[in-house]
């Protein structure tokens, strides 16, 4: 199985200046930035390269996702992409050894636009996505075609 990094999740407190730290100071472009000003998108993204990004969850996002949490948790979860196939054989081994599946198949967006995701949990309780993009669903920003 082959796995590439797609994406991280950022619980933010306070979304301008995440943005204004990442585009300013490490200079990474933003992504979907008009679309959430406009309230089209819940969230924003920053690009670290063409296959991967960082998502900004503000914190009505992430407050809904853990009302139990006392405490915030910065790391919301990380995404691994595959392909199709591997996808499907990594969920019937989850299903094998017990593993909750507690999302997913969904689609959801991602480094590449929209794919298909899956949700469940390491030993140690972190979040892990899973992901893969068919052809249709793979749409790169206008900033990567140049």
């Amino acid at each position: 199985m082959v796995f590439s990094f797609d994406h991280i999740v950022l619980n933010v407190v306070e979304i301008d200046k995440m943005l204004q730290f990442y585009n300013e100071i490490l200079q990474l472009p933003g992504d979907r930035l008009e679309e959430f000003a406009a309230g089209q998108v819940p969230f924003p993204s920053v690009r670290l390269s063409a296959d991967s990004i960082i998502d900004l969850f503000p914190k009505k996002m992430w407050e809904r996702t853990s009302p139990e949490r006392v405490c915030r948790l910065n790391l919301n979860h990380f995404c691994l992409a595959t392909d199709e196939a591997s996808s499907k054989a990594l969920q019937i081994r989850l299903n094998e050894q017990g593993i909750d599946i507690e999302e997913g198949p969904v689609k959801r967006w991602g480094a590449h636009g929209s794919g298909t995701s899956i949700y469940f949990r390491d030993p140690e309780g972190n979040t892990i996505e899973v992901r893969y993009y068919s052809d249709e669903e793979k749409a790169l920003p206008c900033l990567l075609d140049s």
